[in-house]
């Protein structure tokens, strides 16, 4: 059975260091997702960013320069324009879930794409609070009881905050 273990990081160091350590315990790079507000957002990507918003999403490309090094490692990361949230950028089974399942749930956006992924609403309304201050969602995704430990402990080594497991739906 497929969970995920999700945990919030307060600062990009944080985060990083969170995600190199999944990924020196065995994780590969499409089990591990990050969600965090895109502080580089331009005028020219707001303006993608309402064309999009009927789709409720939006791919941009200005990630790059913000996101690099441990987190660069991470499965398809990029932009998305989420409205009531504005840009965020995204990676792993994540960004799936909110690039699809989002636009067609009945709360959207951010709590909706977390649903989709099998978060309780409580839970995803708690995380949606926590990216609109600024800080960032870190999940890692498994089927293997020992990794799903492992992931645990890293993140509450690393003093991540609002740890859960949950039950995960496959975006795949």
């Amino acid at each position: 059975m497929s969970k995920a273990i999700i945990g919030i990081a307060s600062t990009l160091t944080q985060a990083e260091t969170i995600v190199d350590r999944l990924k020196l315990s065995g994780f590969f790079s499409d089990q591990v997702s990050i969600l965090m507000p895109d502080v580089t957002s331009t005028t020219e990507f707001g303006h993608e960013n309402e064309s999009k918003a009927p789709e409720g999403t939006a791919v941009g490309a200005g990630t790059g320069f913000l996101v690099g090094g441990v987190l660069g490692w991470l499965a398809g990361i990029g932009s998305l324009a989420i409205p009531g949230m504005g840009a965020l950028i995204a990676a792993g089974p994540i960004m799936a879930a909110l690039s699809g399942a989002a636009a067609g749930t009945a709360l959207g956006g951010v709590t909706g794409g977390l649903i989709g992924l099998g978060i309780p609403e409580y839970e995803a309304k708690l995380y949606e609070g926590r990216l609109k201050e600024g800080h960032i969602l870190i999940a890692a995704h498994t089927e293997d009881p020992e990794l799903r430990k492992r992931a645990e402990e890293i993140m509450k080594e690393c003093k991540a905050e609002d740890v859960h497991v949950v039950e995960a739906t496959k975006t795949k």
